[in-house]
């Protein structure tokens, strides 16, 4: 997979699979290919449902379908998962504070060791 994934690999897997456009569309339960051509052109964004859709379909995980969109999405949880740790730090540490600040922390050093981070 290249540095700076591309938002998604739809194209590409349902390629792969032999499968024409219409033939997705059918199989998400759309009546034509045009919207599968609109995921695959990035021009659009499926629905939840549709992402899941997707996975059952292909087998590949969501985060995989739609590598490009994941890796934004993670890299902004990260720095707001940072930014929130900082505003939480100065205050009592009570259990339920311990346990915020651990998963805070969590994601933003998982965000600094994923190899798509550090493109």
């Amino acid at each position: 997979m290249p540095k700076s994934p591309f938002p998604n690999y739809l194209r590409t897997i349902r390629k792969r699979s032999g499968l024409s456009q219409d033939e997705v569309a059918f199989l998400l339960g759309s009546p034509s290919g045009g919207m599968v051509s609109r995921y695959e052109r990035f021009n659009r964004l499926p629905s939840v449902e549709t992402a899941c859709a997707y996975e059952a379909l292909f087998g590949d995980p969501v985060r995989e379908l739609f590598a490009g969109v994941f890796q934004k999405a993670s890299g902004k949880i990260a720095k707001r998962a940072q930014l929130l740790a900082r505003k939480l730090e100065g205050r009592a540490l009570e259990a339920a504070m311990v346990r915020k600040l651990q998963l805070l922390r969590s994601i933003g050093n998982t965000q600094a060791l994923s190899p798509a981070a550090q493109s």
